[in-house]
């Protein structure tokens, strides 16, 4: 009977600790849409190397919370402590109710440990590194005035910063939320971990959701403010761009940058490091290995920990169905911003800038600059606009960041 007894009561606590009666209604929403995420990065190949360990991520944290849970300590009377440790004591000794409790440390959650380098901003330049490493800077030097396109395209970031305040967020918050705009998902993730770290599941999952889906968000807005002549404009092939050139930018706008707006160096000074690995030709070692094991290792554990912070409890709010339409706004007019000052410079040279390019100019690269180029040659088959657009692509890469040392000098 006593055996029958200790059977039952191990499949009761087993029962009751399960997710069956731990996770509630907000768990098993957030797990459905985790799974479209899934379907999405796998069937649809939206942005998969980060949409998928986002998805999976929250899948984690919403089948079991604890994973992100904080280390913590746990008061162990000081003669139970002394009877089962041998050696000195390390850990600090508190006094209550006149009894010795000895304060011992409990461990964290696999993804809080990982989550860290999220936390204190380490994930997201080393993802710049990488970025600057497979980067071509050559078509923004030949053709500077793609720059203006590229810094056009972060307009939208501003607007929304403000419509945010008047929806009710503080300072901070909008700041966050208006970075998503950028289409930048690292740099709206090191944005959000410093002015408001609570939002982060909700910001970064708009941000890659939003970069996964440049190509059917991007191309109505682009024909509804461009005419039919104007998108079928050809235009002409690129200067060469000096290996000595290619080495002086990244120095060059980091100096400048660093100087000027020194909340943006992390960001942009990892991005022309990597780049100058990649244009240099003297660490070829290096710049492959940043490029692919290091950006691989550090893609997997910040998109994870990322989607690992988007539990039910605090995924499901109304603060971010607003973050979500907010970020999608924020991308639309960055996109059009782009597109419109591409007319301006149509009109400037005389019909020689096709405005397509200027949608670009939002850092998903390079994503956007082959949109560009899709919707550029349904119009004329032979109109080849891609390295064109890559111009205020990368351009849109350098804004975001500049955009961020803003936000972060101006609310941080």
């Amino acid at each position: 009977m006593e055996i029958l007894q200790g059977f039952v009561d191990a499949v009761v606590g087993i029962f009751n600790s399960s997710g069956l009666t731990t996770l509630n209604w907000q768990n098993y929403v957030m797990i459905g849409i985790s799974i479209v995420l899934l379907y999405l990065a796998i069937k649809k190949q939206y942005e998969p190397l980060l949409l998928l360990p986002i998805a999976f991520g929250m899948l984690l944290v919403n089948l079991y919370p604890s994973i992100m849970s904080a280390p913590s300590t746990e008061m162990i009377p000081l003669a139970d402590y002394v009877k089962d440790h041998t050696g000195a004591i390390q850990y600090p000794i508190t006094e209550l109710n006149g009894a010795e409790y000895v304060n011992y440390p409990t461990y964290g959650g696999l993804l809080w440990y990982l989550y860290q380098g999220v936390k204190l901003g380490i994930y997201p330049p080393l993802i710049f590194l990488g970025i600057g490493c497979m980067t071509d800077f050559g078509p923004l030097i030949s053709n500077p005035k793609s720059l203006i396109l590229g810094a056009a395209a972060q307009i939208g970031i501003f607007v929304t910063f403000t419509g945010a305040i008047f929806l009710g967020f503080t300072a901070a918050e909008a700041g966050a939320i208006g970075i998503i705009g950028g289409a930048d998902g690292p740099t709206a993730i090191f944005v959000t971990t410093k002015l408001a770290p609570h939002l982060l599941g909700s910001i970064a999952i708009a941000a890659y959701s939003y970069m996964a889906l440049v190509p059917i968000i991007q191309p109505p807005i682009m024909k509804a403010l461009t005419t039919k002549k104007e998108r079928a404009v050809v235009m002409e092939q690129l200067r060469p761009v000096s290996k000595l050139e290619k080495i002086m930018f990244p120095v060059i706008v980091v100096i400048i940058i660093a100087i000027f707006l020194p909340d943006a160096a992390p960001l942009v000074g990892m991005l022309m490091l990597g780049n100058l690995f990649k244009e240099s030709g003297v660490v070829e070692r290096i710049n492959k290995t940043a490029q692919n094991e290091l950006m691989n290792i550090i893609t997997i554990f910040l998109g994870t920990t990322v989607g690992a912070t988007a539990s039910g409890q605090t995924f499901l709010t109304f603060d971010t169905i607003k973050i979500i339409v907010l970020g999608l706004i924020a991308f639309c007019m960055g996109t059009a911003f782009g597109v419109l000052f591409g007319k301006i410079m149509y009109v400037a040279t005389g019909g020689k800038v096709n405005p397509l390019i200027g949608s670009a100019g939002v850092s998903a690269v390079p994503m956007a600059a082959r949109v560009s180029q899709k919707v550029g040659q349904r119009e004329n088959p032979g109109n080849f606009l891609l390295m064109h657009a890559m111009g205020p692509n990368v351009a849109g890469v350098i804004g975001s960041a500049v955009a961020a040392g803003v936000l972060l000098n101006v609310v941080g």
